[in-house]
């Protein structure tokens, strides 16, 4: 048995240490909002935080997060900055079919806690490896500047 603080909660969980992070969030604890895509740490779909940094939970076994904060994107709300990263993709209408986009939110969020004035590059370091198969490229990086308050110039 293993205990696990997942979003501020501890769960016990009757898995083996090597099992994936994502089935045991998934499957076991029932939140799903972190979604399989690859499973080999590609494609970012699977984006959860673990003591603050964004790691790919489909590849990060349970033994991993022993004794570490969890958050997935049920809780990412409860954090000031996810909460405007949320809203910022509300208002800009980021997602289409929606899939990547608890592991983009997540990416996000954790760009903008350790850079709080993010440049394009730093956009663009932090979110590679987060694939979009609808290409919401263009919102996703508009979003994330408006949740940081950077205005963009008009052209």
């Amino acid at each position: 048995m293993t205990t696990l603080n997942i979003n501020g909660k501890s769960h016990k969980i009757d898995l083996p240490t090597d099992t994936p992070l994502l089935w045991a969030l998934r499957d076991y604890v029932g939140l799903t909002g972190t979604k399989f895509g690859c499973g080999m740490s590609l494609c970012g779909a699977c984006t959860i935080h673990l003591d603050g940094q964004p790691v790919r939970a489909c590849v990060t076994p349970i033994s991993a997060a022993v004794g570490k904060v969890i958050v997935t994107i049920e809780a990412i709300d409860q954090d000031a900055i996810g909460k405007k990263i949320q809203e910022a993709w509300l208002a800009l209408g980021v997602p289409q079919c929606g899939y990547c986009q608890s592991g983009q939110i997540m990416a996000a969020t954790a760009l903008l806690k350790q850079k709080p004035d993010p440049t394009d590059a730093d956009i663009d370091t932090a979110m590679s490896g987060n694939i979009c198969r609808c290409g919401t490229y263009p919102r996703i990086r508009s979003a994330i500047k408006q949740a940081a308050g950077i205005k963009e110039l008009k052209s």
